[in-house]
């Protein structure tokens, strides 16, 4: 439901393919150009989507002091602190409102396939696909996915879940917006074209739920979640990375926005262009606290991989049950 995008200068692309490895010991990280955007924006600081190339010219090409200037004056929490407010409750009340009103529309329309999408959304839908590419390439890599169990955490409009129906994976998507679910389902009816029980030798129609991570239930054979965890604080993220590992018997296959102290920077640095709707906050995660997570409840990672557009970055993690 979510993607990372960066602000550059307009002019270079960079879009490296992520390289995985088996042994979580001596996993060679992927390796990236030297060309690196001037900063980087989350996905979900959603306000992204709104900024246009001109904007992203200028800020390109502004002094680093006149940037010092602007965000000692930004107060980016005070805006959170009031959409909090708005709706009555924290970060999951924030994150539920934006995903099922105006934030549905504009990620229904970026991981469409419409024509009505800027230079920025268009290469922030690049950047997911390419997440989802290789999530079905590392799932795939194992076998035939028919009548393996799948839970899609953070399903969104099915960008995940439908590809695994059709290899015949037996899917059930949660998202905490009611919205996204709605459209997930109409989009897997109409590409499945088939009702809720399937139909033998063909591809079973996923299970489709409004709910939280939280309280996402039930065994599966794989647990995926893709770009759910920057809605959370790595103190929260401790405990829904042992959740979902709980879930899985198998693999779990997580993507984050990577923290580090370049990305950091760029983060805050974005959260200085709202756009025209209010952002939700957003919370980058160091690998080395995911390992560490995933090795607090018996996992460990075995293959990671690393997607970077011009707009998007993400990296990618499957662990497996610690022998």
């Amino acid at each position: 439901m979510a993607s990372s995008a960066s602000l550059s200068s307009p002019l270079h692309f960079h879009n490296p393919h992520p390289r995985f490895s088996p042994k979580p010991s001596t996993a060679l990280k992927p390796t990236t150009t030297a060309t690196k955007p001037l900063f980087a924006i989350p996905p979900p600081l959603t306000a992204v989507a709104d900024v246009d190339s001109a904007t992203i010219a200028a800020i390109g090409g502004g002094s680093v002091a006149a940037l010092a200037a602007a965000l000692s004056l930004a107060d980016p929490e005070r805006r959170r602190r009031l959409q909090a407010e708005e709706v009555g409750g924290g970060d999951k009340e924030v994150v539920k409102d934006y995903f099922n009103k105006s934030g549905f529309e504009r990620w229904k329309k970026i991981y469409g396939e419409t024509d009505d999408v800027n230079r920025v959304q268009r290469d922030i839908r690049l950047g997911h696909s390419k997440t989802v590419e290789n999530v079905m390439k590392m799932l795939t890599d194992e076998g035939n996915l028919e009548g393996v169990t799948v839970c899609d955490a953070g399903c969104g409009t099915g960008c995940l879940a439908i590809p695994l129906a059709k290899e015949g994976a037996v899917v059930t998507a949660a998202d905490i917006s009611a919205a996204m679910v709605a459209e997930a389902e109409k989009q897997a009816r109409e590409q499945l074209q088939l009702s809720n029980r399937g139909f033998s030798g063909g591809p079973v129609m996923p299970k489709f739920e409004v709910k939280d991570l939280e309280s996402l239930d039930g065994k599966y054979d794989t647990v995926v979640c893709l770009d759910v965890l920057i809605h959370y604080p790595q103190s929260k993220a401790d405990a829904m990375i042992a959740h979902l590992a709980s879930l899985a018997e198998n693999r779990l296959l997580i993507s984050f926005a990577p923290k580090t102290l370049y990305y950091d920077l760029l983060k805050r640095i974005g959260e200085l262009f709202p756009g025209p709707s209010k952002a939700t906050r957003a919370y980058l995660h160091a690998e080395a606290d995911v390992e560490r997570a995933l090795k607090k409840v018996g996992w460990r990672i075995r293959k990671r991989g690393l997607t970077t557009t011009q707009f998007y970055f993400s990296r990618l993690v499957e662990a497996v049950p610690a022998k």
